[in-house]
């Protein structure tokens, strides 16, 4: 056996020494933290309004006299595909039509409408973005007159008027007009 003395004096290697190899991962900067808003930007005039967990459809149109018709048959379309056999078409036509003809007279440049539905009843939604004028008796009595409608109404806040109706779609029968 040799002794560590006896093979010689240690000598340096004739190559540089290795290098550690670099991170795997490279540092990761720090994240950004989320800058405070001010009261007044969480000051919402009204709630938001939110829609979760059922069908919606949302349609834009520009605020022409014709708008009310476009709505109309985009309404029933969409609402065909969401398979309700009992379905008044007319009544919901109809609503969709006092509806969008009501925020047109707002005076704004479009019209938003809204459908959602949930346990076989449909919300019609329409909304003017426009600042606009109270209510009009009218329009609620020709809402009323509608077979199908549960219940309406509006709301006027400072960026526009949102009015709805909400419609049953489970089979009902008109009343017989030739009796």
């Amino acid at each position: 056996m040799t002794t560590p003395e006896a093979a010689g004096p240690k000598t340096p290697p004739s190559y540089p020494p290795k290098t550690p190899p670099p991170p795997k991962k490279p540092v990761e900067a720090p994240r950004p933290q989320p800058v405070p808003r001010p009261a007044a930007a969480l000051a919402l005039p009204r709630a938001r309004m939110r829609i979760r967990n059922r069908r919606t459809a949302a349609l834009t149109f520009r605020a022409d006299p014709w708008a009310a018709k476009k709505a109309a048959a985009h309404a029933v379309a969409t609402a065909r595909t969401w398979g309700y056999p009992g379905l008044d078409e007319q009544d919901l036509a109809a609503a969709v039509t006092l509806l969008v003809d009501a925020t047109v007279r707002d005076g704004g440049k479009r019209v938003s409408l809204h459908l959602g539905d949930q346990d076989e009843k449909i919300l019609v939604i329409a909304l003017s973005h426009q600042a606009g004028t109270a209510p009009e008796g009218g329009l609620f009595g020709e809402l009323r007159a509608l077979v199908t409608l549960d219940s309406c109404g509006d709301d006027l806040a400072d960026d526009g008027r949102r009015i709805w109706a909400l419609l049953d779609a489970a089979p009902r029968r008109r009343p017989d007009t030739a009796a």
